[in-house]
């Protein structure tokens, strides 16, 4: 799969970012997401140092990505214990039919 320099805005800056062909929409609004991110934690924290708002915002979106890792891991395994629960219910009662 080729690739292409796609433009993106961070922290007022302009950056060309090579992009697999057909992922340009997405990383734009990655790149977009992540500028917002940025934005509200300077205005919310007043830090204006472009590298300590990279690091707290690169900080922040690692915590939110374990967060729901953690999440689905526990609902996947619950659907899968669900799963078994089910499963055993029908092997018995599947026993507990008369033969014909």
């Amino acid at each position: 799969m080729s690739s292409q320099a796609v433009e993106i805005e961070i922290l007022g800056r302009t950056l060309k970012v090579n992009c697999p062909e057909g992922q340009e929409a997405a990383l734009r609004a990655a790149a977009a997401d992540f500028d917002n991110r940025l934005q509200e934690l300077s205005q919310r924290t007043k830090i204006s140092n472009p590298e300590q708002l990279l690091m707290f915002t690169g900080l922040n979106i690692c915590s939110e990505l374990h967060k729901e890792r953690r999440e689905f891991n526990s609902n996947a395994q619950s659907v899968s214990d669900r799963i078994g629960q089910l499963a055993e219910s029908l092997d018995q009662a599947l026993q507990n039919q008369p033969q014909r």
